[in-house]
């Protein structure tokens, strides 16, 4: 009953923040104008667009000497292009501009000669821009302002999305409706900054840097291919106003504020009314045909990391009580710099380099009692002093074609990334200490070329594109076991990861006034080599490949001008990361020992989408519904060793897996003050009954029976616009309970508040947010693993307040 009643409560919420849709709102029509006769063409015809319905004069133009026109800020619609000039007949011809192509070319169009030389009246020609539509049609991708998220403004990126419409986030990773598999690009590109073909360090970058955040839940063919839950693109900011210009902000903030339970005896103290400091700056300067910019963020925080309560029982009857507490310090300094040269009108190069330096340390307690608490059975303690640093250089070369749109891009982009790593752990056992110590160094190299053209047509446009990717990852850990080191002597050694990638793509997108195509496919060459040590006790070096094709479709239907349906389908992969396959072991805690498996393999993931869309004046109505079926699952595998309590988790293909749903946002301006957007999400998630067998330390065969669960999320954000430019934004959202690997997930809820007010005539502004401001965030789970199950309750930091300010000169 209660899963029926939670099903129900959240189908009839699912009817009732802030976001618009990815959109084109004004699109560019070009092409040219010849003689009839003769086939050459005629310079200074006056070209006027005006509405079908009325014959309102929208825009106006006239050819040059190569007898080429552009008319620019058109909105989508219907129109009629008017054509005229001295000793030619006019000539009419019916415009239709749609919302999935931002340029469009106009077949030639040919003048007859009026040979009765009847003189043509021109005109005057006044060229307007159109009102910005801020309600898309499209229903592939969507975009927010980071700015316009007030209630958690100054933070990381990772928490400027938690209150983002399908968006949760669970042990610091992205899920898009109830799925981690997401791949996170930075201006487009995969990086090391967020991991390549993964995701990484988001709660570490500062928002500051940030100007949208795109979500694209159905990617086309010229994305790549991994990530089958979906795609977050993140924009960094970049001004291109004439002369100088930029801004300047500095943000403060306490978490932590009190403590939500107390420590275990014997244990140091958590972290309390812990700082957080973010200053920031963004220089432009732009003059003639040369743009110089540079943006720099460094935020500092100090955080209650994990604080995790765990009652561990045994199938023999043994019950442990155990406390995980992480008290952290993180340093994230990024800075991106560059240069756009306008070679000419057709021709630009940006040229850019990207410096993120990212220090942390985490000192952490783990005390194990019985199940009693009357007897202390061990004290483990640690330090982990971890320094990541990416060197990122990028040349972007753009050739401009005659017709408007009708583009040849071509980009390198090179990344460095270094982790440093050092681990120091303190075993604290009634008749014994001892200490193990790591050192883990990795340099990651990657070398990207890719070639992307796109050309405009009548009623869409053409793109396609080549790319390729060289990676290597040499990994060295440095293992010195100490007295009663719960790993092998063996654990450290030498690993080299490298990767080869060549792809192609080409995409057709066709739109008229009634239908709207799309359909691509990618075709990928992979191929993976994993070296490890050749006496390693267990994992053997490891290689796969593999030539693929993933295709995307779709197709949508306009039944009026209120009302739209679109159908989607694409195939995606998600290749094994690095860390997965990584044959060193690493304490997620004292008795929780991860490693990867080189034997692991890409799990390849089909889904299929129906949305719909129906708009009014003052809002809009989004539904969606979604399936997902994959095919060699990954996902962590927990199992004990023989005459062990230590529990290893190995990541292994699990086989096939479902994820299907239902996705509603109504969007509604009440009045000019407030307005409210609420974001439901009902899934249901199925694993179905699988066997593996975890071959670290020693093999052991883990089964489990088909796992379903439905669960959900809701989000309703409410916007006030009051007058003098004071605004605010109270948000509320609620995540039911959901399956995770090996068991389940429990409810959650949390409110964040956030005020701003504009000073100094519009160029400075102060903001005061708080998220969490319940303090009620806390995250409870229940695993069942081969020989044990446990439960947790983690009451790690997630209440911050925060005032910063903001100045743009």
């Amino acid at each position: 009953m209660q899963k029926k009643s939670l099903v129900f409560t959240l189908f009839i919420s699912l009817l009732f923040i802030n976001f618009s849709f990815a959109q084109i709102s004004s699109v560019t029509i070009s092409g040219i104008i010849k003689d009839k006769t003769n086939k050459s063409a005629l310079a200074y015809v006056n070209i006027l667009a005006k509405t079908e319905k009325d014959t309102a004069f929208v825009a106006g133009t006239i050819t040059n000497e190569e007898g080429r026109f552009s008319l620019a800020n058109i909105k989508p619609g219907n129109y009629k292009l008017e054509i005229s000039i001295s000793g030619y007949h006019t000539q009419n011809q019916p415009l239709f501009i749609g919302s999935l192509s931002g340029f469009l070319e106009i077949p030639p169009i040919e003048l007859d000669q009026n040979q009765g030389g009847t003189e043509t009246k021109i005109e005057e020609v006044v060229v307007s821009a159109s009102k910005k539509n801020e309600i898309s049609n499209q229903l592939d991708k969507k975009t927010y302002s980071v700015a316009d998220n007030i209630s958690q403004s100054g933070g990381s990126v990772l928490q400027s999305m938690q209150n983002l419409p399908g968006i949760t986030v669970q042990d610091g990773k992205v899920q898009l409706r109830g799925n981690d598999k997401v791949t996170v690009l930075i201006d487009g590109k995969q990086t090391a900054l967020t991991g390549f073909g993964s995701q990484t360090g988001l709660d570490n970058i500062p928002s500051s840097a940030i100007d949208k955040i795109e979500i694209i839940n159905n990617p086309s063919s010229k994305y790549d291919a991994n990530g089958n839950a979906g795609i977050i693109n993140i924009i960094m900011k970049k001004n291109k106003q004439n002369g100088w210009n930029g801004k300047v902000g500095f943000t403060a903030g306490l978490g932590s504020l009190w403590e939500r339970k107390q420590n275990l005896p014997t244990i140091r103290p958590q972290y309390t009314l812990t700082p957080k400091i973010n200053p920031s700056v963004s220089l432009n300067y732009r003059k003639d045909k040369v743009n110089v910019f540079l943006q720099a963020d460094n935020l500092y925080t100090q955080t209650l990391n994990k604080n995790e309560f765990v009652t561990r029982t045994y199938d023999d009857g043994t019950v442990i009580n155990s406390q995980l507490k992480r008290n952290r310090n993180t340093n994230y300094l990024t800075t991106k710099a560059g240069i756009d040269w306008n070679i000419d009108t057709q021709n630009t190069l940006t040229v850019s380099g990207l410096y993120g330096s990212e220090k942390i340390i985490d000192r952490g307690d783990q005390p194990f009692f019985n199940g009693d608490y009357t007897q202390r059975l061990r004290l483990w303690q640690f330090l982990e002093d971890e320094l990541k640093t990416t060197v990122m250089a990028t040349a972007a070369y753009q050739h401009k074609f005659k017709e408007a749109g009708h583009l040849l891009n071509v980009g390198f982009n090179y990344t460095f990334h270094r982790e440093d790593e050092k681990y120091f752990y303190d075993n604290y056992l009634p008749a014994s200490t001892g200490t193990d110590a790591f050192k883990l160094l990795s340099d990651e190299q990657v070398y990207d070329f890719n070639v992307d053209y796109v050309k405009p047509l009548k009623y869409g446009r053409i793109e396609a594109g080549v790319k390729l990717r060289n990676r290597s990852i040499p990994t060295d850990m440095n293992f010195m076991p100490g007295t009663n080191s719960v790993l092998d002597v063996n654990a450290g050694g030498k690993a080299a990861y490298k990767e080869l990638i060549p792809a192609v793509y080409g995409n057709y997108i066709f739109e008229n006034e009634k239908w709207e195509a799309e359909l691509g496919v990618r075709l990928e060459y992979v191929k993976v080599q994993y070296d490890v040590n050749p006496n390693h006790p267990t994992y053997k070096s490891d290689s796969y490949n593999y030539t693929q094709p993933f295709p995307n479709l779709r197709l949508a239907y306009k039944l009026n001008d209120h009302n739209k349906l679109s159908i989607f389908y694409n195939r995606r992969v998600d290749r094994p990361n690095e860390v997965d396959i990584r044959i060193f072991p690493k304490y997620d805690d004292a008795e929780i020992i991860k490693v990867g498996n080189p034997g692991l393999r890409p799990q390849f993931t089909n889904s299929i989408e129906m949305g719909h869309k129906y708009n009014w004046d003052n809002g809009y109505l989004y539904s969606a519904l979604y399936h997902r079926f994959a095919d060699g699952t990954i996902t962590r595998i927990s199992s004990t060793a023989p005459q062990s309590n230590l529990i290893y988790a190995v990541f292994q293909n699990a086989g096939k897996s479902y994820n299907s749903g239902l996705e509603m946002i109504w969007n509604q301006k009440v009045s000019k003050v407030y307005s409210f957007n609420v974001n439901g999400n009902l899934y249901r998630n199925q694993i179905n009954a699988f066997s593996v067998e975890n071959l670290y330390p020693q093999p052991v065969v883990f089964s489990a029976d088909r796992q379903t669960a439905v669960s959900g999320n809701l989000k309703f954000n409410n916007t006030f616009k009051f007058s003098k430019g004071f605004d605010a934004q109270v948000t509320a959202v609620y995540l039911a309970p959901d399956i995770i690997p090996q068991g389940k997930i429990k409810s959650r809820f949390s409110i964040d508040m956030g005020v701003k007010k504009s000073i100094q005539n519009g160029k400075g502004e102060l903001f005061l947010n708080a998220s969490d401001l319940l303090n009620t965030m806390v995250t409870k789970k229940q695993i069942q693993g081969s020989g044990f199950k446990y439960t947790s309750y983690d009451h790690y930091e997630t209440q911050v307040v925060r005032l910063g300010y903001s100045y743009k000169f």
